[in-house]
């Protein structure tokens, strides 16, 4: 961007990132451009996060007419209460991380206040054309997103079809749906089936293989089905006791971090709680008394949990992060003799209290299932009367199965013949009963056509991974990490081509 003579601009909406002194935890993402490109304007959130704990300990009246205001002009895609909902800090009582601390109400009017006064003074002085980010999470980000709406600024971020590692584009933040995305998948659905081939050969490779599982969780923790050697925990125990000690320690952040605000996790109980993980992790894979084994011939739905918090639900789904509250609706809307099969996720395996797993165990008819029993998605989807998920790519791999889904969010895939987006616990009962085989191949086909049309085939994890490498130092510029990069250029390019050409909304 800066070789073709752009104005570039970075913001970091991540308050520690730009709080804390250079450490590990920011000296390859703030500090390094401060320090490495100083051609791009860099914006931090220093002087917000000072601001916000001296309004926090004065006894100043909130900015009323200002929230006012802000409620008035910029709750297009939700209300300030839902807007809340879309950072860590603000929402400790809908997760179990105990390292943040429990906000009041005066702090997060507060927070909001502060950071809607925040990203309007950037983008009044840096007056972006356009706005590109490839993250969805944390407050800041979903106040950047109203604003450019209000301010009719095109924001183009990155969303996960979840076919492969393709990526399309959204103007929303994942909220909804964009509409030329829909558009291009009614286009390939009416088309003829020849035009089709090769998406309607993938799908039945997909059915005639024996694992369903994305290329894009592969070496991940979601792929992890064996609990890790005790060496290699201990290696990473002291890895992050090293992390930690330089953080707050060696580069003096721990004065940052001991106001107790609500923007700052506490590093002792933060290291506490990664120790408790790996302690409860090898219980947890391992047989115990809180998973069971599936039993044979039992008809039953698939519901696999969620990592919590994460965008996927905190930003996507904020009305159902409760997932035990879920679990209560979902088990009393079944048909009689059916059961839940409730799956925990990889990822929040040693995070979540033993005590949600025993209230999980007394509905009589939910069967909270060993995680690991299968070392892939597909035996659960194939063996289930259907699936139900909040956002989860459960149900996509389970359109690809032939089989019928229930989703709470508005996800791409929401589009294919046999998911059900339902806004209503009273619709799952008839939802519910219209479980059963569904020929919906074309439809699958269709829509695999449409996201390689609109979106790109990007390893955004390996960029970030690398990035961070090359900017150690411990890693060259490749050829690999050079294509990836001109594909992340294409996608941004194409995008910017998809909202110009259709006046998209924002």
């Amino acid at each position: 961007m800066l070789d073709q003579n752009n104005e570039v601009g970075a913001f970091f909406v991540y308050p520690e990132e730009s709080a804390y002194n250079k450490c590990y935890y920011n000296e390859n993402t703030y500090y390094a451009f401060k320090e490495k490109l100083p051609k791009v304007d860099t914006f931090g959130l220093e002087d917000f996060c000072n601001e916000f704990i001296q309004l926090n300990k004065s006894s100043k009246q909130l900015d009323l007419d200002f929230l006012y205001k802000i409620e008035a002009e910029f709750t297009f895609y939700k209300n300030l209460n839902q807007q809340l909902i879309s950072s860590q800090s603000t929402t400790r009582q809908f997760h179990t991380r105990p390292y943040y601390k429990y906000s009041t109400q005066s702090e997060n009017l507060n927070y909001l206040q502060l950071g809607y006064k925040k990203v309007l003074s950037v983008l009044d002085e840096f007056k972006p054309d356009v706005i590109l980010d490839s993250e969805d999470s944390e407050l800041l980000r979903t106040i950047l997103n109203e604003i450019a709406y209000r301010k009719q600024i095109p924001y183009i971020n990155i969303d996960y079809p979840r076919y492969e590692k393709y990526k399309i584009p959204t103007f929303n933040l994942g909220l909804k749906v964009g509409s030329f995305f829909e558009k291009e998948y009614n286009k390939f659905l009416k088309s003829d089936y020849a035009l089709l081939g090769n998406e309607i050969a993938y799908i039945n490779n997909a059915r005639n293989k024996n694992e369903i599982m994305s290329s894009e969780f592969k070496g991940t923790i979601t792929s992890q089905y064996k609990p890790s050697n005790l060496l290699k925990v201990l290696k990473y125990i002291i890895i992050k006791a090293l992390y930690f000690f330089n953080v707050y320690v060696v580069k003096k952040n721990f004065k940052v971090v001991s106001n107790k605000s609500p923007i700052f996790t506490s590093p002792l109980k933060h290291f506490y709680f990664y120790l408790k993980v790996e302690i409860k992790k090898q219980i947890l894979y391992r047989k115990n008394k809180y998973f069971q084994i599936p039993v044979k011939d039992e008809q039953y739905v698939y519901m696999p949990l969620h990592l919590i918090p994460e965008s996927t639900t905190f930003v996507k789904a904020p009305f159902y992060v409760n997932e035990l509250f879920l679990i209560e609706q979902i088990s009393k809307s079944l048909p009689i003799t059916w059961k839940l099969y409730v799956k925990e996720h990889q990822a929040m395996i040693g995070e979540r209290s033993l005590q949600f797993y025993k209230k999980i165990k007394q509905f009589p008819n939910v069967r909270l299932v060993q995680f690991n029993f299968y070392d892939d998605p597909k035996p659960w989807i194939e063996n289930s009367k259907g699936v139900i998920t909040i956002s989860g790519s459960t149900a996509y791999e389970a359109a690809i199965l032939g089989k019928k889904s229930v989703v709470f969010a508005d996800v791409p895939f929401k589009l294919l013949e046999g998911v059900t987006k339902v806004d209503s616990f009273e619709k799952l009962a008839s939802s519910f009963a219209e479980f059963g085989e569904i020929d919906n191949i074309k439809s699958c086909a269709a829509y695999i056509a449409a996201v390689k049309s609109v979106g790109t085939e990007i390893d955004i994890k390996y960029l970030i991974s690398e990035s961070e490498a090359i900017i150690n130092g411990d890693a060259n510029v490749s050829e690999k990490f050079d294509k990836n990069i001109s594909l992340l250029v294409s996608f941004y390019n194409k995008a910017y081509l998809i909202n110009d050409s259709q006046n998209l909304e924002y």
